[in-house]
């Protein structure tokens, strides 16, 4: 009897031993945690850690993102639209047809870039800048988003239509402002938000308007490591119900595959346009009744004016 009491108490005082041996392993663990995110903390209290690739190009799909270049790189910019799958066999469903434009974009500094264009729609050229006012930050500065403003121009170089009588130059022109709103939620998802004013100082008809307000949605989710989902809807405020050609809120959706130093995005939407003055007010294609095209944009990426350590 007295062996088993003994043999009770070892067992007891063994399972104790092991008991606090966990506890006093939790509690350092834990201590040393509590020690690190400490430190950690007490080095981005005096640090700005800088949110980075909210989208992968400085346009979502059709539409400007809010990226912008890098100081002193150039970015070539390819775009071609098909024409709508719903023309059929006869054009090959919108194969046949195609609108395509060519842009460079340079970052200025920090904070600024701009652009030119051709495109073969109303053999348009094209101009803008983009400013970054804020950018989505943590630690010392705590920002949610960022913020910029892009201001584009573009002239209409056709040849013109009626000679005889008295044509502006200043008919050629359109502009375009935006407020460029996004938040990069996690390393997947980040979203935008796009208020817009396109101004074109000619329309076709009288009783299309001269001003056209809208405001855009878009986002990427990030599927792999190298291939990410783009939507983008932009959203007419004022549209014409008068007007002579029906027109639709435009809509679309792209994969963008990153490939060594271009980025390839393959897309579907209801518009042919391609740039802003074009895209948002006269988008004619309807996705129910196969008024959509395919698209694809190419970005390559070049640094001119190497960066000072």
């Amino acid at each position: 009897m007295y062996i088993l009491k003994h043999l009770k108490l070892v067992f007891y005082k063994k399972y104790f031993f092991i008991f606090c041996l966990i506890l006093t392993n939790v509690y350092y663990s834990v201590s040393q945690e509590e020690n690190l995110d400490s430190l950690i903390n007490t080095e981005l209290g005096d640090h700005i850690d800088y949110t980075i690739a909210t989208f992968k190009a400085t346009r979502v799909i059709n539409g400007q993102s809010i990226e912008r270049m890098q100081k002193g790189d150039l970015d070539f910019r390819i775009t071609h639209r098909f024409g709508e799958i719903n023309t059929g066999i006869y054009n090959f469903y919108g194969l046949d047809y195609s609108n395509i434009n060519f842009s460079l974009e340079y970052g200025l500094n920090n904070w600024a870039m701009f652009g030119i264009g051709r495109g073969t729609y109303n053999k348009t050229y094209s101009g803008f800048l983009k400013f970054s006012i804020l950018r989505q930050s943590k630690g010392k500065k705590n920002m949610p988003v960022s913020l910029s403003y892009f201001s584009g121009m573009y002239v209409n170089s056709q040849k013109w239509l009626y000679t005889e009588r008295n044509n502006h130059y200043s008919s050629r022109i359109a502009y375009c402002h935006q407020i460029l709103i996004a938040r990069k939620f996690n390393k997947r998802l980040s979203v935008q938000l796009t208020p817009s004013l396109v101004h074109r100082n000619l329309v076709q008809y009288k009783e299309d308007a001269n001003d056209i307000y809208s405001i855009g949605f878009s986002g990427r989710y990030k599927l792999i490591n190298r291939v990410a989902v783009n939507f983008e809807y932009f959203y007419v405020l004022n549209p014409n119900k008068n007007s002579v050609i029906k027109h639709y809120n435009p809509l679309s959706v792209g994969f963008d595959i990153e490939t060594g130093g271009h980025v390839f995005q393959i897309i579907l939407s209801n518009s042919t346009g391609i740039t802003e003055n074009i895209f948002i007010p006269e988008t004619t294609g309807k996705w129910g009744n196969g008024g959509i095209c395919l698209g694809f944009n190419i970005s390559r990426v070049f640094t001119i004016k190497k960066k000072s350590l």
